[in-house]
């Protein structure tokens, strides 16, 4: 069996320090900020385990939440 890992791009709502609040098809949740800087409400951010990992495009989340959906549909998520 191999064990796998997901990010997820999310839209950062609110951020109070280190602490931040994002969204994902409709879904909020509290995500840590340790690990990237000036992340501000508005900007998307690949969260794993809870902590952004990175920021990204508008394009690139687009593209990875489609290829998120696409895979869901094929293995029958």
């Amino acid at each position: 069996m191999i064990d796998m890992c997901l990010a997820i791009p999310c839209t950062i709502e609110k951020v109070d320090g280190l602490d931040a609040v994002a969204t994902v098809a409709g879904v909020r949740r509290a995500v840590r900020l340790d690990l990237v800087e000036n992340v501000r409400p508005g900007d998307v951010v690949l969260v794993h385990s809870g902590f952004a990992i990175q920021k990204l495009s508008q394009e690139d989340a687009a593209e990875m939440i489609k290829t998120i959906v696409e895979l869901g549909e094929k293995s029958g998520w």
